[in-house]
């Protein structure tokens, strides 16, 4: 038999293992830094060089240019979305619609699932899908959608009714007490159903949020009638600030009205937003709500306004909101 000659690709495996071996053995490579020093000892050129002379025989290389970052590409519908306060700033398809006073936000969902929406004449089923509402045309059954006029509206609620646009178990809703409303407008915070008074809805949602904002501190006033007489103690306690589930109170102004043989009627000013405030508030002192009328949001109040009726805000009112917006960021 011949023996097989092998291949350096195919050495056999002891031969192989040598080789890795005397591989190991091997000094490492100078670096490029040990050559340099090399040559300029040959050379003997171990006398540093003086500043000047060192300019003349090696320049410095040119500065490179610095690239300026690049911003992660998105596609038009994926972009996230600028601030609102920046120009021309993208808003979801849904508040588009809204906006426009052509319904809720939940219509607007359904007509966008439907394919009734199209955006640059392309149909649009996302719900996802963020727009520019000055740059692109937004259609809804081929008619083009424009966002419509301001409206600030304001509504005595009366008990027994909900502030959402449709209930699944039919009982009845603010809006069906905005008949003559020239528009959609959507509510700015909520009453619930056994608390009337005062309510503001509008289309203008930056102004809905700062209203509703726990942050903005914009002050509601209540009338209230508890279940028991109230103490001094119990309203101080109202006053200083409450531990709730969800945090502790802010300070409350608080005056006491009157008290018959078995309730104590006050008024109440609270500077938060949170679900069912006051009644919590008064159950954490051992009371419960029997009556409870929002009366004022800021300066605007119910004065003239019959229950179940609405009108809209002057131009002065809506300022003196915006106002205490203003002073609020300006702290």
């Amino acid at each position: 038999m011949h023996p097989i000659a092998y291949h350096h690709k195919y050495m056999r495996p002891r031969d192989y293992g040598k080789k890795l071996l005397a591989r190991k053995k091997k000094p490492p490579k100078a670096g490029k830094a040990a050559k340099v020093a090399a040559a300029a000892a040959q050379r003997g050129s171990t006398a540093p060089r003086s500043p000047a002379a060192a300019s003349q025989r090696d320049p410095a290389p040119p500065a490179r240019p610095v690239r300026p970052a690049r911003s992660p590409r998105h596609t038009e519908d994926s972009a996230p979305p600028p601030t609102s306060a920046s120009p021309g700033a993208k808003k979801t398809l849904d508040r588009i619609l809204s906006k426009a006073g052509l319904g809720s936000r939940t219509e607007a969902t359904d007509w966008i699932r439907e394919g009734r929406v199209k955006v640059n004449g392309r149909a649009v089923t996302s719900i996802d899908m963020w727009i520019h509402p000055k740059r692109d045309k937004v259609t809804l059954d081929g008619a083009p959608v424009r966002e419509g006029a301001k409206l600030y509206i304001l509504l005595n609620k009366p008990k027994g009714y909900l502030t959402t646009y449709k209930d699944p178990e039919g009982r009845p809703t603010v809006y069906q007490l905005l008949k003559g409303v020239p528009g959609f407008v959507g509510t700015a915070g909520r009453l619930d159903m056994d608390t009337s008074g005062l309510l503001i809805l509008t289309n203008d949602t930056s102004f809905a949020d700062f209203i509703t904002s726990p942050i903005s501190h914009v002050p509601k006033t209540y009338l209230v009638k508890s279940s028991s007489r109230l103490s001094d103690e119990q309203l101080e306690s109202l006053r200083k600030g409450l531990n709730l589930e969800d945090g502790p109170t802010r300070p409350a102004a608080v005056t006491r009205l009157r008290d018959s043989e078995k309730y104590t009627h006050f008024e109440i000013t609270i500077t938060e937003g949170r679900n069912r405030q006051v009644r919590r508030m008064v159950e954490a002192v051992g009371s419960k709500v029997l009556k409870l009328v929002r009366v004022s949001i800021g300066p605007i109040s119910l004065a003239g306004l019959t229950i179940g009726a609405w009108r809209e805000l002057t131009t002065a009112e809506v300022r003196s909101l915006v106002a205490i917006r203003e002073k609020e960021e300006a702290q």
